[in-house]
């Protein structure tokens, strides 16, 4: 019988106390939990504990390479310089797909390995499945070949990098502990290096559609990140970037493809070409190619031409027709008005019922359903203006979705200078698709709302790197 040299008990009690776990301690418990030495309860107990006393940056990243170590780390060998993102999630977040492959446009390797949507937050192999043929999973060698051919990857990760952090964020999701920041940090981070990432960009959303909902925690999470890169030297940078309202248009799935495309064609929404313009160029400065200029790339159509040989690499077809949902329901705004404000978390949470996401990991998707958001804060709508399109194959889900979209969108009298804003509500629904006729919503109230109007100025919030913000 083997004899541990901790007991998980006492290793609970050090950071119960407010103790600085040690590395030993730290190293231990993690390799225990991943064979099964330390139990559930103890690990949910310990995860509390981190919770309300925090860790820090030594422990963090620490706790980090612990994680790492569980598993196996991947190296891929590429004759350019490669230089990953990774987004910690939002409502509308399409970025990854036009980034990969103007990144690798502009001659730099982007090994993406990414997840699936879970709740109100898209998973970016979700919207990339809804292309016909394309898959997710391949092999290392895959990886690499598609690496060095193509300069872009994106796939599902294998379940060999960092297993302790599989099995943790699983228990943390039930024992409510996700919020921890040295938790989210060393989540991300020990998944990112353990893909073999020397150089990380991260986009830290902040607002209502984000996990992090104010400033203040971002920052902190933004500072954890960079240090945790630092400590195990991955040049990383981070940006904070709004999330209170969605980004484009389009939120789903086969929507959010097509949107991103629109991008890589020369056009789009001037938000996502903002944000996927504004991580290029952090990535290229990280990855030596500084000189290059992405929005000169992305205008000449090699973007495009590169988006197309990354999806016909992995068996998709990019000339092939996207889904199309079977229903079409359009909201229409009851009154006049200036859009003042536009929840991202409440038409986040309008799309996963339309069946564009998942309440469990097992969940199926739809990938037609999501919603266009028609009307963005700051532009003017006149009655009876198309505010919303929910796509869907179950026209039943369209009475639990529509709901959340009439609170999420304020509008504000032309007239006014102040006072309270107003619901939009609809005066009709219009249906298309197999199924016809009118449907008739109810107006939800939203007393607090903000009346001002909320005009997105610019998404990138804040720059932070080693050392320094």
């Amino acid at each position: 019988m083997t004899v541990e040299p901790f007991a998980a008990v006492d290793v609970i009690r050090a950071k119960r106390d407010g103790g600085r776990l040690t590395d030993a301690q730290i190293d231990w418990v993690l390799d225990a939990y991943t064979r099964g030495v330390v139990g559930d309860e103890q690990m949910a107990a310990l995860a509390m504990a981190v919770f309300l006393r925090g860790m820090d940056a030594h422990e963090t990243a620490r706790w980090t390479g612990a994680m790492i170590d569980s598993g196996e780390r991947l190296t891929l060998a590429c004759s350019r310089p490669t230089v990953d993102k990774h987004s910690t999630g939002g409502v509308g977040d399409k970025i990854t797909l036009p980034l990969a492959p103007l990144v690798a446009a502009c001659g730099a390797a982007v090994p993406q390995l990414s997840g699936r949507g879970l709740g109100h937050t898209g998973g970016t192999l979700d919207k990339l499945e809804a292309v016909p043929g394309w898959r997710a999973e391949l092999s290392t060698d895959e990886i690499a070949r598609q690496l060095e051919d193509v300069g872009a990857v994106v796939c599902a990760a294998t379940p060999t990098l960092a297993p302790a952090d599989r099995k943790l964020y699983a228990l943390r999701d039930v024992t409510a502990t996700v919020e921890a920041v040295p938790l989210i940090a060393s989540s991300i981070m020990s998944k990112k290096i353990a893909e073999g990432a020397g150089r990380l960009v991260l986009d830290v959303k902040v607002g209502s559609g984000a996990f992090m909902k104010t400033r203040e925690q971002a920052r902190a999470l933004a500072a954890s990140l960079v240090e945790i890169g630092a400590a195990h030297d991955v040049a990383t940078t981070a940006l904070l970037t709004d999330m209170g309202t969605p980004l484009g248009a389009a939120v789903g799935n086969a929507v959010e493809v097509a949107e991103a495309v629109e991008v890589l064609q020369g056009g789009g929404p001037a938000d996502v070409v903002e944000l996927t313009l504004a991580l290029a160029r952090e990535m290229l400065a990280l990855a030596g190619l500084g000189d290059v200029d992405p929005e000169r790339v992305l205008a000449s159509g090699q973007a495009y031409e590169t988006w197309c040989r990354m999806i016909r690499a992995q068996g998709g077809d990019p000339d092939a027709p996207l889904p199309r949902p079977r229903h079409v329901h359009v909201v229409e705004a009851a009154e006049s008005g200036v859009v003042a404000s536009l929840d991202a978390y409440r038409v986040g949470v309008a799309a996963w019922r339309l069946g564009a996401g998942r309440a469990r990991k097992s969940d199926p998707v739809q990938p037609a359903a999501g919603v266009r958001c028609l009307a963005k804060p700051g532009e003017r709508v006149d009655r009876g203006q198309p505010l919303f399109e929910l796509h869907t194959d179950t026209p039943e889900a369209v009475a639990a979705a529509q709901p959340l979209l009439d609170a999420a969108l304020v509008l504000k009298d032309v007239a006014e200078s102040g006072g309270s804003g107003h619901d939009a509500g609809h005066d009709a629904g219009h249906d298309t698709g197999n199924d016809t006729g009118n449907d008739t919503g109810n107006d939800t109230e939203n007393d607090n709302a903000p009346a001002a109007v909320e005009a997105r100025e610019g998404v990138v919030l804040e720059r932070w790197e080693s050392g320094r913000s």
